[in-house]
């Protein structure tokens, strides 16, 4: 299946807006990898960028995963940009 990587950006007040979804957003990305359809995700340390890895039958798929999130439901993920990954290694 192919794996698709987001690109995103978080809102300026990241940390006060996640709050009331953190838990939301974790329970659900736990499900989704257990079920092998995230593969990693995670913000940069700085908390301005988030990435992930979403294995998906398509870009389509990815783009609904992605916009399904609390976070970007809730307006914490303010952009994004989605490519087809092709993993060398």
């Amino acid at each position: 299946m192919p794996k698709f990587v987001l690109f995103g950006s978080y809102c300026d007040d990241v940390l006060e807006k996640r709050a009331p979804y953190r838990q939301a957003h974790l329970d659900r990305l736990q499900q989704l990898k257990e079920q092998g359809i995230v593969v990693t995700l995670g913000p940069t340390k700085d908390l301005t960028k988030v990435f992930g890895v979403y294995d998906a039958p398509d870009e389509a798929a990815a783009q609904k995963l992605i916009e399904e999130d609390p976070y970007w439901q809730a307006g914490v993920w303010i952009e994004y940009t989605i490519k087809e990954w092709i993993q060398a290694f």
